[in-house]
């Protein structure tokens, strides 16, 4: 039963929100990089770009072609 509560605690005390971010204090947002044109928000700051997080692809294999010899794909030696 112990054990429970703590998981549980646990559970509750991991939730968070990543609701209305701004910076803390006097603390400022990060420059714009060089080159762009406005400072990122902190929406866009915590939004992953598209090499962080690919999407699926689901194109199926349309065409099988033969695949060419392996001159490296020997039998095992004793």
């Amino acid at each position: 039963m112990r054990r429970l509560i703590i998981i549980a605690a646990l559970a509750l005390a991991s939730c968070g929100s990543a609701n209305g971010l701004k910076p803390i204090g006097t603390a400022t947002l990060p420059p714009k990089a060089y080159g762009a044109t406005e400072t990122p928000t902190p929406v866009q700051l915590i939004t992953p770009n598209s090499q962080a997080r690919p999407e699926r692809s689901d194109e199926l294999l349309r065409s099988s072609d033969q695949r060419r010899g392996d001159q490296f794909d020997l039998p095992p030696t004793d």
